[in-house]
């Protein structure tokens, strides 16, 4: 069960880092791409907000990265926890402003990973 919940937590936390990458440096180039139904000029008008919320997703990645450095499997539990329940509010809150499908590859994960971390 260990291996499983390290695994889960290094998913999300490298899907943490992507969203770090694609809104702090990949905003008016792939952003384009992904969001191909939104006015090209907005992207130069948002890059400083992208830039904002990617800097926030690499804080939950190293937070979730710091818990494989964490000695004391309590103290590492805990901090994986608090940073889950966090992925996971900012999930749901994304899901309930902008899009379901947040809820589904953001908070689900973080959600099943707080579920097995609870019954481990």
């Amino acid at each position: 069960m260990e291996i499983v919940i390290k695994v889960l937590i290094a998913i999300i936390a490298l899907f943490h880092l992507y969203i770090l990458y694609f809104e702090m440096f990949a905003w008016e180039t792939r952003g384009r791409k992904v969001f191909a139904n939104f006015p090209k000029e907005l992207f130069g008008q948002t890059k400083v907000m992208a830039a904002n919320q990617g800097l926030y997703n690499g804080f939950l990645a190293a937070g979730l990265i710091w818990t494989f450095f964490i000695q004391d499997l309590e103290w590492s539990r805990n901090v994986a926890l608090f940073f889950l329940v966090c992925v996971s509010i900012a999930g749901i809150y994304g899901a309930l402003t902008a899009s379901k499908k947040i809820f589904y590859v953001q908070a689900l994960p973080a959600i099943l990973t707080i579920v097995l971390l609870m019954i481990s």
